[in-house]
């Protein structure tokens, strides 16, 4: 193996979000259970947004309360706002992050504020971490949404997710990533953004990015990241999800396929591809009808994969 690729499985949350029809908490509790046994170390349970506009996501409390009980897993919520982040903080997640759209647009449409009012409150998270105890501070991430091109304003420049960038970091938060919300991204672009950003934060201070496969370049924007010394991806099992607030922005990354795809490259997940094949069925029997997307769980996995690399 020529190094750990850390996977963050988000389908609970951003999955389950862009789906009209409500999971069933257990099989919630299933999924995240199964992935986890699988070797996922980290999922995004939920979001604590108001059930009003989000009741996909109403039982978030009741998710993390139950995967904290799970060995090894790092418990992850999005927040998008003050309040959100101390409901988070009382739940008792490990990380939490909130989105910052590079696109003002998209932010006033996603969230209801601009990009101060925005950065006014990543502040006030930020100063409500510190306050908690040593010890008893999640991690706090500011994912730069529509980084890479926006459904509403069309491109945004990498001057202005730059200067964001530093004004994020400035305002106390402890690393950033980079979201393909709307499924723009193409290689070249990942590359030069990830060069920009890390040089103007730190190489340390960007190690994730979120990626769509709305147009086919899902992969391919991954090895481009993984060239650039990305380390963190995000995924959805079946490639479910999108943004509500983009229109057109479906498909994140299936999980299945990046697996796969990492692994016959020689990196380490740490996770049992056969195991997490599996976890599709629970998804399967609780939305019925819903499409599920993935080359490999139609392929199956061609013997001595490993190896090849």
């Amino acid at each position: 193996m020529i190094g750990h690729i850390h996977i963050s499985e988000v389908g609970p949350r951003d999955g389950l979000q862009s789906i009209d029809r409500v999971m069933h908490l257990d099989a919630k509790k299933a999924w995240i259970k199964a992935e986890a046994e699988a070797g996922v170390s980290e999922i995004e349970v939920g979001s604590f947004v108001p059930p009003k506009l989000l009741p996909q996501m109403a039982d978030t409390a009741e998710l993390v309360a139950f995967a904290k009980t799970l060995p090894d897993l790092e418990v992850v919520a999005l927040i998008p706002n003050l309040k959100g982040a101390e409901r988070a903080i009382a739940a008792g997640v490990d990380k939490m992050s909130i989105p910052f759209s590079m696109s003002e647009t998209h932010s006033i449409n996603n969230v209801r504020k601009d990009h101060p009012a925005m950065l006014a409150e990543i502040r006030a998270i930020a100063e409500l971490v510190a306050a908690q105890p040593e010890g008893e501070r999640p991690h706090f991430e500011v994912g730069l949404s529509t980084a890479f091109g926006c459904t509403i304003e069309g491109p945004v420049s990498q001057e202005q997710v730059v200067r964001l960038a530093e004004m994020a970091m400035e305002a106390g938060v402890a690393e950033v990533g980079l979201s393909d919300t709307t499924g723009y991204a193409n290689p070249k672009q990942v590359r030069r953004l990830v060069r920009k950003v890390k040089a103007a934060v730190g190489t340390d201070k960007l190690n994730t990015l979120h990626l769509h496969n709305t147009r086919g370049l899902g992969l391919a924007n991954v090895v481009a990241g993984l060239e650039e010394g990305i380390t963190t991806f995000d995924a959805s099992l079946g490639g479910l999800g999108g943004c509500p607030f983009a229109p057109g922005a479906s498909g994140n990354i299936v999980t299945e396929d990046l697996i796969f795809m990492l692994e016959a490259m020689g990196y380490e997940t740490g996770i049992d591809l056969e195991k997490l094949l599996k976890v599709r069925e629970i998804i399967a029997k609780a939305l019925p009808g819903e499409p599920l997307y993935g080359f490999t769980p139609d392929a199956g996995l061609p013997l001595g994969f490993r190896e090849a690399a």
